[in-house]
């Protein structure tokens, strides 16, 4: 279990910024906000604004974001994240920032069913 935590904790920091909410919001404008979570949770409920890509398709639909814009890519905790933002960075995007609380810790506005 301590081995797979710092795995995924040395993972996350070559791939990707790991933020608060706070620092997750000031990219929202021109960021690309990407909901990793399965389709049927994310129509449940979502952050805001957030474009549904989820972890077991995305590597045949990522095509469609940007390598000029930022990614910002969330789950329920942030395990799928990491490992997306893994992938992204093999693909060649460099700005790619993961919300370090996940949906779960998520207080800021949602939209819901």
């Amino acid at each position: 279990m301590i081995g797979r935590e710092l795995y995924f904790k040395f993972m996350a920091k070559k791939s990707a910024k790991l933020v608060s909410q706070d620092e997750f919001k000031e990219h929202f404008r021109t960021g690309q906000l990407i909901d990793l979570r399965e389709s049927d949770v994310y129509r449940a409920s979502h952050i805001l604004g957030a474009r549904n890509l989820p972890y077991s398709t995305f590597k045949q639909s990522y095509v469609g974001l940007r390598k000029d814009r930022p990614v910002l890519l969330y789950d329920q905790s942030k395990t799928m994240s990491v490992r997306i933002a893994n992938f992204l960075r093999k693909q060649g995007y460099t700005d790619i920032y993961i919300l370090k609380e996940g949906f779960a810790g998520w207080t800021g506005k949602v939209k819901h069913k």
